[in-house]
């Protein structure tokens, strides 16, 4: 007798579906067994009863093998949330490069309007935009060129005003110096009488080496000098002449 082709579907009469239920699972427990033994696998089977009752059958232990289960799914779960957030990571990336790869096509279009190039294709509003945005650009120019000017001033005037005090200090040590040097050279005049007698290191303002006279010297020389002008035999004659 040829066994008809079972048709998926509810079995509407409660004892028919009873029968097959427990045929079914007897069967289903029967294939996991010997799937665990001649696999080495390790297999558990949980099985409720259309009134709720439970069915269990375990190759080792059930409790171990739920265990074992949880922490797979977990690192599944884990993994499979790094692998979707890495792909969020690339693909926002591929984004962001390709918004940038957009602006500087933008910014490479509008700066070739703003040189002049590629302005056939523009309309006579476009034209009156880059003439304002030229007039605009260049306003702005000017006016940091001139604040550079006024700042780069300010700076000159203050350079200025701190040489200026430095050479008000350097002339202020020369004077300084000067009166001190004089000073050390009247005493020494006073101090040696009996001969000539120079500054070290003073100069006169209308004279070099000026050489201040000892009176002594002048009052008690009895040399006489006369002047004579004329060729030298002229004055050996005379010499001899007054003799």
């Amino acid at each position: 007798m040829v066994r008809g082709k079972t048709q998926m579907r509810r079995i509407e009469n409660a004892t028919s579906r009873q029968v097959t239920f427990s045929k079914r699972r007897n069967g289903l427990f029967k294939k996991a067994f010997e799937l665990s033994v001649l696999c080495d696998a390790e297999v558990a089977l949980i099985i409720f009863s259309p009134r709720g009752k439970l069915y269990e059958f375990s190759s080792s232990s059930m409790q171990e093998t739920i265990e074992r289960y949880q922490r797979h799914t977990k690192d599944v779960h884990t993994n499979s949330y790094k692998t979707s957030e890495h792909n969020m990571q690339h693909l926002k990336h591929e984004a962001a490069n390709m918004a940038k790869k957009i602006e500087d096509l933008e910014i490479s279009k509008r700066l070739k309007k703003l040189l002049g190039e590629g302005l056939g294709l523009c309309s006579l509003e476009e034209l009156q935009q880059i003439e304002q945005q030229l007039e605009r650009s260049v306003s702005s120019i000017r006016a940091r060129k001139n604040q550079v000017f006024k700042e780069q001033i300010e700076q000159l005037k203050e350079k200025e005003k701190a040489l200026a005090a430095e050479n008000a200090i350097l002339c202020e040590k020369v004077n300084i110096s000067f009166k001190e040097k004089y000073a050390s050279g009247y005493q020494c005049g006073n101090k040696s009488k009996k001969s000539n007698c120079r500054v070290p290191g003073y100069q006169s303002p209308n004279r070099e080496n000026e050489t201040l006279p000892c009176p002594e010297r002048n009052q008690n020389s009895d040399v006489e000098t006369e002047l004579f002008i004329g060729l030298p035999e002229g004055r050996a004659k005379r010499f001899l002449l007054g003799n």
